[in-house]
């Protein structure tokens, strides 16, 4: 029997009522960069149709250090004095606090999954290990499923450990790695090349065979996104 596969693209690439019609999914990107107000989560969730599901990547102060670019899109300026308080998972109140701001729009967003991101420069060294066996110990779930995309390079064997530990799903794009753990599988294609990367026949064919025994999440990351989502989506009513 196929597995569910559940499609849609990385953030809203058209209007909101185009994208309902098309795909049942997204992973909202917004909130990465700065969570928005309650009452958009609120509206969004209001204005999807029945049966649309929403999962969300988590605040960037939590994962992402001051440093990081992505922070020129951050609502607030951080002081030069607590810089340090930022990202990496540190065991700081403004990391638990931004986790649970992220947790409070994942509820009212009715998500149930959270994907923690992490930029390449996050080291399996043994203080970044230590920060994410703290934080995840002590940060309550509120029943969301969390999936973690190490995006730097990680041996799979500590992957899989600190996933079973932790209870965390391992994000991958399957073009360029095989998931460690999880009860699902998420997966987020930011295209083989690049951005710009448009998938071939062949490659959904490939990913086709990548999603057929496990429940999967799969989002498209790419500059053909909404394209490319829909031709697998075809490909797969099509094979059903």
């Amino acid at each position: 029997m196929q597995a569910e596969v559940k499609i849609g693209c990385c953030g809203f690439v058209v209007s909101q009522l185009e994208y309902f019609k098309h795909f049942n999914h997204i992973e909202i990107q917004q909130t990465f960069y700065q969570l928005p107000r309650l009452q958009t989560a609120e509206k969004w969730r209001q204005i999807a149709p029945a049966g649309f599901e929403f999962t969300m990547k988590a605040w960037q102060l939590i994962t992402h250090e001051t440093t990081s670019p992505t922070y020129r899109r951050l609502g607030k300026q951080i002081p030069v004095s607590e810089t340090d308080r930022y990202g990496r998972f540190r065991p700081t109140s403004e990391v638990v606090e931004a986790w649970n701001h992220t947790a409070t729009f994942a509820g009212a967003l009715g998500a149930k999954v959270v994907l923690f991101q992490c930029p390449a420069s996050f080291r399996p060294n043994k203080v970044n290990v230590a920060n994410m066996k703290e934080f995840f110990a002590r940060i309550n779930r509120q029943g969301f499923q969390v999936a973690w995309e190490p995006r730097g390079v990680w041996p799979a064997e500590l992957i899989r450990k600190l996933c079973q530990d932790l209870q965390l799903i391992h994000c991958v794009d399957p073009f360029k790695n095989k998931p460690q753990y999880g009860e699902f599988q998420y997966f987020r294609l930011h295209g083989i090349t690049g951005y710009y990367y448009q998938y071939t026949d062949e490659d959904l064919h490939r990913l086709r065979m990548w999603v057929h025994e496990k429940p999967t999440y799969l989002f498209f990351n790419n500059n053909w996104m909404k394209d490319d989502a829909l031709r697998f989506i075809e490909l797969i009513h099509r094979d059903a």
